[in-house]
């Protein structure tokens, strides 16, 4: 199937308004770089608060994005932790700018008072504590201070008393972290637990409650890619520069290899100043579209060049210029077939696949078109760019 049929679009003699588009972007691209402080990077890379919190209910996810915007520098990753029916949510979190990094105990702290003012109100001045939420220490000193099961009447010890309050507190955390997997929906469930008697059961309902939430896990994690990643990146995308140049110089000739290098250059460098110009955050994801962009830019490259050379050897008396021109015309088809199809999957999945994908399918949606254009523009017209001035010297 082709969409144009012998066309003669003389895409060499073209090559300085190529240069002038890309010299143009580029340097849009290093502007907004230093004009907007670089590039943002996100937790993978800056380090911040990791949470796992389980509701009651399914929770409405903008709404618990945006209750947690104010603690967070950057809007926070939120994702669906293990199965959806046990409405487990993964919260990442990068430290708000300004803010020095706090203890897991603060950050956590933080997101309880945050969630709560969104999805529990009605509590958020009530003297009653979120048993759903409540620390084993905090609960056995209530306990203690209480003596629901009237133990001081009973002649026993100070540390038989401290021992079995201690004892009951743990049935009762292990039945609400394990059988309850995190979270009773109200304390009269907690007569299921092992050891608890209606006493107990009665004096926690005067100072507490079940909330609709319960913070699982939490932590305050340090740069998981941090400069170490940025540099392993950085050479790992490095390294697979070096591989193709040798491949494509091996298949082909050096020339082609630098071409199609300095394309691929120029596609990464682009993408990344349309980052720093939109502020979007730099994650793993994000990292991983590049090198995607990588393969995918290539690719392309490389089926011009083999056309290429298969002219050379059909068109031995026909310039160099001429047979560039027409083996871009003839893969013309074929490139804007495959690239729009992919632009159409990767633009359907930055409209509707959510935040959390969308720093990924900005990446490939600007790659794709940035990669198209290069293959075409830039990497063999490099290559004639480079016989026309060695023509030359040598005839010289």
């Amino acid at each position: 199937m082709e969409l144009f049929k012998q066309t003669s679009i003389n895409w060499i003699g073209k090559r300085w308004w190529f240069f002038g588009i890309s010299f143009g972007l580029f340097a849009i691209g290093v502007l907004a770089y230093f004009m907007r402080g670089g590039l943002n990077y996100g937790i993978d890379f800056t380090g911040g608060t990791l949470v796992i919190v389980k509701f009651q209910q399914t929770p409405d996810l903008d709404r618990l994005r945006d209750s947690l915007k104010s603690i967070s520098a950057t809007p926070p990753l939120i994702q669906t932790f293990e199965e959806p029916s046990r409405n487990k949510i993964q919260i990442r979190m990068q430290t708000a700018l300004g803010v020095e990094k706090s203890s897991a105990e603060g950050s956590g702290e933080s997101v309880s008072n945050s969630l709560r003012q969104v999805f529990d109100p009605e509590n958020m001045g009530s003297k009653q504590l979120d048993f759903n939420n409540v620390g084993s220490d905090a609960l056995n000193k209530s306990l203690l201070e209480k003596d629901p099961d009237n133990l001081r009447n009973q002649n026993k010890t100070t540390q038989e008393i401290e021992d079995y309050y201690t004892k009951l507190a743990q049935s009762l955390l292990n039945f609400r972290n394990k059988t309850s997997d995190g979270l009773v929906p109200s304390l009269d469930s907690l007569k299921n637990a092992p050891g608890v008697s209606d006493a107990v059961i009665a004096s926690l309902q005067k100072d507490y409650y079940a909330g609709p939430f319960a913070i699982l896990g939490n932590e305050s994690i340090g740069a998981v890619a941090g400069s170490d990643l940025r540099r392993k990146a950085t050479l790992a995308i490095g390294l697979s520069f070096l591989g193709m140049l040798v491949y494509i110089g091996f298949r082909f000739k050096p020339i082609y290899g630098v071409a199609a290098i300095i394309a691929i250059i120029h596609d990464v460098a682009i993408t990344l100043g349309l980052f720093a110009l939109t502020q979007k955050e730099i994650s793993l994801t994000v990292i991983a579209a590049l090198l995607t962009l990588v393969g995918y830019s290539v690719n392309d490259t490389i089926v011009i060049f083999d056309r290429v050379r298969e002219n050379l050897r059909l068109m031995r008396k026909e310039s160099l210029f001429k047979i560039l021109n027409l083996s871009i015309n003839q893969t013309l088809s074929r490139t804007i077939m495959t690239s729009g199809f992919t632009f159409l999957a990767v633009f359907s999945l930055f409209l509707f696949g959510g935040e959390v994908l969308n720093g990924f399918s900005f990446a490939l949606t600007i790659g794709i078109i940035v990669g198209s254009y290069s293959t075409i523009a830039l990497a063999s017209t490099i290559v004639e760019w480079w016989y026309r001035v060695t023509e030359q010297r040598s005839r010289a």
